[in-house]
């Protein structure tokens, strides 16, 4: 009996001493935040700002804004001083940002969550731009969802340089309403195959090769090109509007060793801002294009042929990497996972490591 009295009240004191130290640290997480000094690291030209509890802010721009700006000597510059190998920036979509400026054509929006596109057209050639742009409302319209209509997104060519804006491509935005009437996860993952078909049929219909969908989702949309980091903001008065809100931004200003510039190139990509540099790059691209003619899933049903080749031919290491991150993510499977299967630690000889994350 006094062996059980001593061990229950070892357990309660163990408990009591737990429960004190969780107050501590919320009192300390209260007081000072999540920020630790000890975790100070370079990224490289890349950063992520977030509002920590899932509110949209206009300060979680500008802090994005500001952040690139401030790894600007990550990026190369052209001998005109102005021309930059690439930067940009990856939002969430400020809703009633892109409604004002669809009442604005004398629509009105649905009060449901629409999408948006940003798109990248050729610039002189307007029977091949025309031709794009009927691709892309044909599949829209054939996956059954409604288009509000074309936005040419404002931009002040000034600062840029020569080079930059010989390649500069027409820059619109399309947005679209939620035709079926699916939640959002079906609704981005539509966009996605829609995505993936305009790309195919632009392709096979060799209508242009320059023409590139920077971001199609009703969450998020990416805004970037061939300037330098102070440039952005510039470059995209959007990003300057007190409407224009996210609850997280992504920035990227660098480019990897074995990339030619160009304004596709530039990142963000639509899940990662990445690096590159990647050795294996042709082995990987090989491998891919082996397996997905296996490729099957539940959620993409009788669509795995649309969303086939997942690597576009001429895609950068790091646009590679980014097309299989996507499929995976919006086949199910969520980031951290993809992340640990496609970029797996080094376990070869870590003895300590359990089973079945070797296997995994």
């Amino acid at each position: 009996m006094t062996e059980n009295k001593i061990t229950d009240a070892g357990e309660i004191g163990e408990a009591e001493a737990w429960v004190e130290s969780w107050r501590k640290n919320a009192a300390y997480l209260s007081e000072h935040g999540m920020y630790n000094p000890a975790d100070e690291h370079d990224s490289c030209g890349v950063g992520f700002v977030a509002s920590i509890d899932g509110e949209p802010r206009r300060s979680v721009v500008e802090a994005g804004i500001d952040a690139l700006k401030a790894v600007w000597h990550r990026g190369a510059v052209d001998a005109d001083g102005k021309t930059g190998d690439g930067a940009g920036i990856h939002v969430q979509i400020p809703q009633d940002f892109f409604h004002k400026h669809i009442a604005r054509t004398g629509h009105e929006a649905d009060k449901g969550i629409l999408a948006v596109g940003m798109v990248f057209l050729p610039k002189t050639d307007f029977n091949a731009q025309e031709a794009c742009r009927s691709v892309v409302e044909t599949e829209i319209l054939r996956f059954g969802h409604q288009i509000y209509g074309w936005r040419q997104v404002p931009v002040n060519v000034s600062v840029i340089g020569d080079k930059a804006n010989a390649t500069r491509p027409e820059i619109e935005q399309i947005m679209i309403a939620n035709g079926r009437g699916v939640d959002q996860d079906e609704f981005e993952r539509d966009l996605f195959i829609i995505r993936r078909r305009i790309e195919n049929r632009i392709l096979e219909k060799h209508i242009s090769d320059n023409f590139y969908i920077c971001s199609l989702s009703c969450r998020s949309i990416i805004y970037k090109g061939m300037f330098l980091a102070e440039q952005l903001s510039d470059f995209y008065p959007d990003l300057l509007d007190p409407m224009f809100i996210s609850n997280f931004a992504i920035y990227h200003q660098r480019y990897s060793t074995n990339t030619f510039p160009t304004w596709p190139n530039a990142q963000p990509f639509r899940t990662l801002a990445h690096n590159g540099e990647i050795n294996t790059l042709k082995g990987n691209i090989n491998w891919m294009r082996s397996h997905e003619v296996r490729m099957a899933s539940k959620v993409f049903g009788d669509h795995m042929d649309d969303i086939r080749p997942i690597i576009q031919t001429g895609s950068s290491d790091s646009a590679a990497l980014d097309a299989v991150f996507e499929v995976l993510v919006q086949g199910g499977r969520n980031a951290p996972m993809v992340k640990t299967l496609m970029i797996p630690e080094s376990w070869s000889n870590d003895a300590t490591m359990p089973e079945t994350h070797r296997a995994m």
